[in-house]
């Protein structure tokens, strides 16, 4: 055990930990941050990264799965019809990359998978937030806690899901979150959320078998991450009502861009010649820096083409939780809150 203590362990731990934090701060998936974290800290090949990533992901999405179906939140027959879409395919994606990989290239092939799939993320949470204010415009459809299941396409979304996972350890909630989003419309938050993280843990654990019987299990990865993520969750849920959720998750989408991006260069994707590693992380700075002016006015403008003010409520925290009420409420002659006002 004390082999384990070395300084890799202690950034591995802090890596988790802090990237539990934003995982508990606004429930996104940790995959899409942790991955990159630690193949940017250097800490072992990506394939490791990705099983010891899929195995503790199996771990805490199993609690927040428990916490969900004690409460009923999830859609059991939603979930039904994505691991039957999501499981197969997840065992399947590891050994479809070794299969078609040569395998000294194989550490380079998965970060571009990797690369692509986290500004998929980026563009998938993006427009997941843009349905919700548009939702939240049009009075959005009636709330359906129990709509009719659409088995093909739901099937299908869970075979994408699962692929993209087993692979990358990316997009159990981002890809699957938005696509349950515009299938099933009438769904509430949570609703959605329970029934995402439900089906996520036999998929994720199938990844993680996946990847564990082809690359083997790095007890020294997994251990600090585990160690450092589920305290680093747990945390994060019990501050999230006091911190300002909007720009996180404004930062998040930079993140996953910025990430996205710099793996793809990492991974050889170099259109300027090899050995420009100053000029790559420039053009990486200048991603981030074009992001940081860029999404607020782009989010802006859509608030203004949708009749809002391009700053102001509902912000982007009130679009992914419970079903936003745009109307003004009316407070009694005690100064209180009476309810929302219907004139």
């Amino acid at each position: 055990m004390l082999d384990l203590l070395t300084d890799g362990f202690l950034s591995i731990l802090v890596a988790g930990f802090l990237v539990g934090i934003v995982v508990g701060l606004t429930g996104m998936g940790g995959g899409a941050l942790m991955t990159p974290a630690l193949i940017f800290l250097g800490v072992g090949n990506t394939a490791t990264i990705v099983t010891a990533d899929l195995t503790a992901a199996a771990v805490y999405k199993t609690g927040g799965a428990i916490a969900h179906w004690r409460s009923g939140s999830p859609n059991l027959q939603l979930a039904k019809w994505l691991i039957i879409g999501s499981v197969p395919m997840a065992f399947l994606g590891p050994y479809l990359v070794k299969v078609f990989t040569d395998p000294e290239s194989i550490d380079d092939v998965l970060k571009v998978a990797i690369g692509i799939a986290l500004l998929f993320a980026a563009a998938t949470y993006a427009l997941r937030l843009y349905i919700n204010l548009r939702r939240v415009r049009s009075g959005g459809p009636e709330p359906d806690a129990d709509p009719a299941v659409r088995p093909v396409p739901t099937l299908l979304v869970g075979a994408l899901g699962g692929l993209l996972v087993g692979i990358t350890s990316v997009g159990s909630g981002s890809v699957i979150m938005i696509a349950l989003l515009m299938l099933y419309p009438g769904l509430s938050a949570v609703k959605l959320v329970g029934t995402d993280l439900v089906q996520a843990v036999p998929l994720v654990l199938a990844a993680a078998i996946s990847n564990i019987a082809l690359h083997g299990l790095d007890w020294g990865l997994l251990i600090p991450l585990l160690i450092g993520s589920v305290p680093g969750t747990l945390l994060g849920s019990r501050i999230a009502p006091r911190v300002p959720q909007s720009i996180i998750r404004r930062g998040i989408v930079i993140v996953l861009t910025m990430s996205g991006v710099a793996l793809l260069f990492k991974a050889g994707w170099q259109p300027f010649g090899p050995d420009r590693d100053t000029l790559y992380a420039l053009i990486v700075a200048g991603v981030g820096l074009a992001m940081l002016v860029l999404v607020p006015l782009v989010w802006g403008l859509l608030r203004k083409d949708q009749g809002l003010p391009m700053f102001g409520a509902p912000y982007v925290h009130e679009l992914e939780g419970p079903r936003y009420d745009p109307r003004p409420v009316r407070r009694d002659r005690a100064g209180g809150p009476s309810g929302p006002s219907h004139g």
